[in-house]
C-alpha cells in the first residue's frame, strides 16, 4: 500500500502498535499490530498453578462456611437469650 502525504505513521504508547493516520480524513486508516512472542512455558505453567491454589481456597472455604454460620446464629441467640426484652422507644411517647 503506497503512504500518501497525508498520512502519518504513529506509535501506540501504551500497546507499541503502529497507527496510520490520514490528516484529510481525520481518522486512522490502518492498524499493524505489533509482533507477540508466546510466553514461556515456565510462566504459563505457574499462572496454571496459581490459579489452581486459588480455586481450591475458595472451594476450602466454601466447606467451612456452614460452620461458621452456624456458630455465628448460636452465638446471636444466646445474646438474644440474655438481654431483657422491651419496648422500643417511639417518637410519640416523648411528649
Amino acid at each position: 500500500m503506497a503512504k500518501l502525504h497525508s498520512e502519518l505513521e504513529l506509535m501506540c504508547p501504551c500497546c507499541q502498535a503502529t497507527l496510520i493516520f490520514d490528516a484529510n480524513l481525520g481518522r486512522i486508516v490502518a492498524h499493524k499490530e505489533p509482533e507477540r512472542g508466546n510466553k514461556p512455558e515456565r510462566i504459563i505453567a505457574e499462572e496454571a498453578a496459581r490459579r489452581e491454589a486459588i480455586f481450591k481456597q475458595s472451594v476450602d472455604a466454601e466447606k467451612t462456611r456452614g460452620d461458621a454460620l452456624s456458630k455465628r446464629f448460636e452465638e446471636a441467640l444466646r445474646q438474644a437469650r440474655e438481654e431483657p426484652v422491651s419496648r422500643p422507644m417511639r417518637d410519640f411517647d416523648l411528649d
